[in-house]
């Protein structure tokens, strides 16, 4: 799943900033002789007004992109995607099961107070503590940590959770069953620390301006509910010398044209994305700020199995059919996206996909069964299927979803409503089980197998109860004049 994005140039360790979107985010490292522009300030798109600045309550990208700012765990993952330190300066295991971090000793707070290995444990029970209704509890389960599962059950307390305080600086981490790659997910935001005592204090509103304390590289200084949310330097951070930027402004925007409009205008310097049937104007009006990496992720859409019509495996199994990836991804999309017949992208590292019969099968044939099997589970021109596609507001979701309701529509006669949300009210939706078919995604943080495979089955509410329909997928190529991270 390519992302795209267009970019001003920075007088900042050669185009420096941008690469921030899918990493932690600190300090630069500026090149000897790199001339600073006057101005270190950057303002930058995101597709949403971020449901929540808690890391245990984070559910997607627009929450993420602000907490990789305001909070460090663990680890951090560079612009090429390798782990690299974060709060723990160094990490042993044996044999993948038990790990210690030794945390650094300078990790500070926002207020000044010292980041503790006991701020990692009260966290992580808060995660998966039943009080705390987090909708990423769920993690602390595939990352395998020990009684995870039956703490979120309420089978146990939450201080029964695998992972203590040796002292001030060392965390353990005990888990279930060897775990590699282990590592990697502690750079997960929904691992985050977050500081007790504020917690405690403030409760819900622990988050708000004046109130928030983090530990990342910047620190909360205004936030205007959907207009912009800005950010000053965290003195206290422990890399803070190595901090170059002054300000950080995220503008929310859910319609990528007028993202692009404003980026063209001057008023914002990084769009998270842009318009797709822009990309080739782009291109050639503005070649070195048009910039596509690609993600470790796939676009799907996923049905309700918890109600009719999506119930019915011959439904779901029709409308995946009839979906042409391939048009999907080079015709509708043409940004560098590849279909998805299969949920893990076949890239990751130890993953060896077998081909699917969407790939043993011609599109033709492939339609041929899926009308079969929408008449045997009733449907035809005299009772035609009906049913809701939800997407959160944005103009590719949109466009993805016309194209997807038109397949469904010649082929099969059913009757789409198409319904877009924006992101918060699409959020409770898919929560409680609100539609029949909802986009989603999932990116992974780590090059290994990732987690995502052994989502299916259990009641997560980011991965979804239900059946999904992979539609595209990453394509991995290195795009040129990529920027330099900025920690």
């Amino acid at each position: 799943m390519a992302r795209e994005k267009i970019q001003r140039g920075f007088r900042l360790a050669g185009c420096a900033a941008a690469a921030c979107l899918s990493v932690g985010v600190s300090a630069a490292q500026v090149p000897a002789g790199t001339v600073l522009a006057d101005k270190q300030e950057i303002v930058r798109h995101i597709k949403d007004e971020p449901a929540s600045l808690d890391p245990i309550k984070a559910v997607g990208l627009p929450e993420a992109q602000v907490a990789r700012d305001l909070f460090e765990g663990l680890v951090n993952q560079d612009a090429q995607g390798n782990i690299i330190p974060g709060v723990a300066s160094r990490w042993q295991t044996s044999d993948n099961q038990t790990f210690l971090f030794t945390l650094r000793k300078d990790a500070r707070w926002s207020n000044g107070d010292p980041v503790t290995a006991e701020d990692f444990v009260y966290s992580w029970q808060r995660l998966v503590d039943p009080k705390s209704l987090s909708p990423f509890a769920w993690f602390a389960q595939l990352a395998g940590i020990q009684n995870a599962d039956a703490i979120i059950a309420g089978k146990l307390p939450a201080d029964k959770l695998g992972v203590t305080a040796v002292d001030a600086h060392t965390l353990k981490v005990q888990l279930n069953k060897p775990v590699p790659y282990f590592v990697s997910l502690t750079a997960n935001f929904s691992l985050f620390p977050a500081p007790k005592a504020v917690v405690e204090k403030y409760g819900s509103d622990w988050t708000k301006v004046g109130n928030l304390v983090g530990n990342g590289a910047f620190k909360l200084q205004q936030r205007v509910v959907n207009e912009k949310l800005v950010l000053a330097p965290n003195e206290h951070y422990w890399d803070h010398k190595h901090t170059v930027l002054t300000k950080v402004t995220f503008v929310p925007i859910n319609q990528e044209s007028n993202a692009t409009k404003r980026y063209l205008a001057g008023d914002i310097d990084i769009t998270e994305s842009f318009p797709k049937n822009m990309y080739r104007k782009l291109l050639k009006d503005i070649p070195d700020q048009v910039y596509t990496p690609d993600q470790l992720g796939t676009y799907y859409y996923a049905f309700n199995t918890q109600r009719a019509p999506t119930n019915d495996v011959r439904v779901r199994k029709a409308l995946s059919y009839a979906i042409d990836r391939k048009i999907i991804a080079e015709k509708v999309l043409g940004t560098g996206e590849k279909p998805a017949y299969h949920f893990t992208p076949d890239v990751t590292a130890g993953f060896k996909a077998k081909e699917s019969l969407l790939q043993q099968q011609s599109q033709a044939e492939l339609d041929a069964q899926a009308k079969a099997l929408i008449q045997s589970a009733g449907y035809g021109p005299d009772n035609p299927l009906k049913l809701t596609l939800l997407y959160n507001t944005s103009e590719s979701h949109q466009k993805i979803a016309i194209a997807v309701a038109s397949m469904w529509k010649k082929k099969l006669g059913v009757n789409v409503k198409l319904q877009n949300q924006e992101w918060k009210t699409y959020i409770d939706s898919r929560n409680t089980g609100n539609f029949d078919v909802i986009r989603a995604s999932w990116v992974g943080i780590t090059t290994r197998r990732p987690p995502s495979c052994r989502c299916w089955g259990r009641r997560m509410p980011v991965i979804l109860p239900s059946f999904a329909m992979p539609i595209t997928t990453a394509c991995w190529r290195k795009p040129a004049g990529a920027p330099a991270r900025r920690r």
